[in-house]
């Protein structure tokens, strides 16, 4: 499938992969900087969000959709850069096709087999209560709070609320995809497998979860140091943008050409 894309820019590709409550307009404000500084931006909508929210699908496959994408736009190698879901589809599209991936970037992950800490079960459960009660905004009320921080600036929890309106509004409508198998479940070591260059990075005041998350990928992947962004939450490059291109940036400076 061909994913829904914004492009901007020359020079090597970075995909830009949001966030499981947002889509690609998460992105809006990254293209023309990223492009501006000598790269090829592209940021997509995964299955079952934004204009990719109402196509039909039996079964979704996330991995193989950005890389038929890529494929369309005659990208054969490429840094991912994926926040959440996005970081998540990322990892999938890495241990899938390692050769096509120069570089890899992960904002605010957790592994599914991870607990949920009381404060994700709480996020969860308000915005289940709200929709089982048909009260759309007062699920997007719950995943502001939820996904941004308490410093985040208005414009960021509007722009937030926008893209989760959007998202849950689409899901009462067409339900959510299935999801195929998880690639990254078919082998146990094949995130410490990968020799691709990667960074790993949180918001500082996310949840516990993705700290923790976080910490574990990075063991995994060998990646070092997490990399904290100061005063973001869950939705880092959007509540943060010039502190996650500057880290973004400077990760692709130090790849090989």
């Amino acid at each position: 499938m061909i994913l829904p894309f914004d492009e901007a820019g020359l020079g090597r590709p970075i995909v830009l992969l949001h966030a499981r409550p947002t889509d690609r307009t998460m992105w809006r404000a990254h293209l023309r900087p990223l492009a501006d500084a000598g790269v090829r931006a592209i940021a997509v909508d995964l299955p079952g969000h934004g204009d990719a929210a109402s196509v039909p699908r039996d079964e979704t496959t996330p991995w193989t959709d950005v890389l038929d994408t890529l494929d369309h736009l005659g990208v054969d190698r490429f840094v991912l850069a994926g926040n959440s879901l996005g970081a998540l589809v990322a990892l999938q599209i890495a241990v899938t096709e390692p050769r096509r991936v120069q570089g890899l970037v992960s904002i605010g992950y957790r592994p599914h087999d991870l607990p949920p800490s009381s404060r994700l079960r709480t996020a969860w459960d308000r915005e289940r209560a709200a929709l089982e009660a048909g009260d759309i905004e007062a699920a997007v009320r719950a995943g502001v709070e939820a996904w941004t921080s308490p410093k985040a600036s208005d414009d960021v929890r509007a722009q937030a609320a926008v893209m989760m309106r959007n998202q849950l509004v689409a899901r009462v409508a067409y339900g959510e995809p299935r999801v195929a198998a998880d690639p990254l479940g078919k082998d146990a070591d094949a995130l410490r497998a990968l020799t691709i260059p990667a960074l790993v990075g949180v918001g500082e005041l996310d949840m516990p979860d993705f700290l923790e998350g976080g910490a574990g990928l990075s063991d995994e992947l060998g990646a070092g140091e997490v990399a904290v962004l100061p005063d973001a939450g869950h939705l880092a490059p959007l509540e943060q943008p010039e502190a996650f291109r500057a880290l973004l940036l400077d990760f692709v400076g130090r790849l090989s050409a």
